[in-house]
């Protein structure tokens, strides 16, 4: 327990720097995995089987999106119970999510695995990649409780204030893959099934050593599972849901960004595919304050102190200003090189390049979004920041995208997703000053 942190106290600021930095140092890791997989099937495999990897990870990241926003709403629910010190509602409520979590698992792994053919026919998989993506699929779909699994102990960690030791899952997770990838692919000679049996295997391994660790060194109180009351059932789904719909929304919205992008021909998708890879790593702090922040004003809205939640907000506002401004003026200055790690293509680059360097500035109005979604989740309130998305991405960053290219070409591409960012920046703000999220309660009185 002596890693673990009570946020109801103590300085914010040296708890924020220090929370969210393993936070960064975790999503970097996990972003190097999938490059690494990547790199590995496409050296050893060719681009072919790259390809299959590709389409078959995006219905992996759609099934998973459901199991981020449930794991956004334990973050809430067991921060809130953490911050109240009521052992026995945290108990219950973890008891709660393990037990929709395993049920979820066997479900979707089933699912998936017999309709794989058909889930990769809807994405139009090309006829030669289909039994490779097919393969690669089903193997990922048996294995894909392990995937939540770790997933969701990292978050159970969190929201007890423990950033440190899901850190240590993941650094196990991609050590096992760097090594296994090459081995599995080229040394057992089994092909594209085994970057999927190594990306299996290291997953489980992660989530029995979290499991066994947390359980070992009591980190957190899990108890055999058994059946949760429905009142329990019914509160996870009722933030689980919406929360999962984000990631749907913003899926789509990148979708529907892309087919804009499309319109420029092939030199602009691919500086722009190129632009965006360096921007999933240039938002990492961005993204890892949000989730700090929400586990941090997590505890304090579970004992209503809203004088140091807005000083959670505030501080969190500010660094996240600091760190992206930052960031940003360093991109400017060095785009062109990122941008050529990825392709050569003299077109390409300089669209690239000028891509980053037009939005780099926007940056840290992004980091606001997420630092005060982050805030507002704390709260429950996951339909709000649900509409929030949608403002963000469907009335504003797509259609402003669509209109600035349509007058200044693709520089407009830049441009409208800048301005998107700024504006959204303002909804973020205007209803985490105005809106009625301080109102909401989980829990009754009574009842934890």
């Amino acid at each position: 327990m002596k890693k673990q942190h009570d946020f109801t106290e103590g300085s914010i600021l040296k708890q924020l720097i220090l929370f969210s930095g393993p936070i960064m140092l975790t999503n970097l890791l996990q972003t190097s995995y999938q490059i690494a997989d990547s790199l590995w099937v496409g050296n050893l495999l060719g681009a072919n089987a790259l390809g299959s990897v590709a389409i078959s990870s995006a219905i992996i990241f759609t099934v998973l999106s459901f199991i981020i926003g449930l794991n956004n709403a334990a973050l809430t629910i067991l921060s809130q119970q953490k911050g109240r010190s009521n052992e026995e509602g945290l108990r219950r409520y973890l008891n709660a999510f393990v037990v929709i979590l395993i049920g979820l698992s066997v479900f979707l792994g089933f699912i998936g695995f017999i309709f794989a053919e058909q889930l990769l026919s809807l994405l139009g998989t090309p006829e030669g990649m289909m039994a490779s993506a097919k393969a690669y699929l089903q193997i990922n779909f048996l294995g894909i409780l392990f995937l939540f699994g770790y997933n969701f102990i990292s978050t159970v960690l969190r929201a007890l204030g423990d950033s440190k030791t899901p850190l240590r899952f993941v650094m196990i997770a991609v050590a096992l893959n760097l090594v296994l990838d090459p081995l599995f692919i080229a040394g057992f000679n089994l092909g594209i099934e085994g970057a999927a049996y190594a990306t299996i295997v290291s997953q489980g391994s992660a989530f029995l050593y979290g499991l066994i660790f947390v359980l070992y060194k009591k980190l957190a109180p899990f108890m055999l599972p058994k059946l949760p009351a429905k009142q329990e059932v019914g509160l996870i789904l009722n933030l689980g849901i919406p929360s999962g719909l984000q990631m749907a929304v913003i899926s789509a919205g990148a979708a529907a960004i892309m087919s804009v992008v499309t319109t420029f021909g092939e030199g602009v998708v691919a500086g722009f595919s190129a632009s965006q890879r360096l921007d999933s790593l240039l938002m990492l702090p961005a993204h890892a304050l949000g989730t700090a922040v929400n586990s941090m004003a997590g505890q304090n809205i579970g004992v209503r102190d809203w004088q140091r939640v807005n000083r959670i907000a505030k501080y969190g506002v500010l660094y996240n200003f600091g760190i992206m401004m930052a960031i940003g003026l360093f991109v400017v200055f060095f785009a062109h090189y990122g941008v050529q790690l990825f392709i050569q293509d003299k077109d390409a680059v300089a669209f690239g390049t000028k891509y980053l360097q037009i939005i780099a500035l926007c940056y840290p109005f992004l980091g606001i979004n997420f630092v005060l979604n982050g805030i507002v989740r704390a709260s429950g309130a996951m339909y709000q920041v649900l509409v929030l998305n949608i403002i963000s991405f469907w009335i504003l960053r797509y259609p402003l995208t669509a209109l600035f290219s349509s007058w200044f070409g693709d520089t407009g591409i830049a441009i409208g997703m800048g301005s998107s960012f700024i504006i959204s920046s303002l909804f973020a703000f205007l209803y985490y000053r105005f809106g009625k999220w301080r109102e909401k309660e989980l829990f009754t009185k009574k009842r934890a």
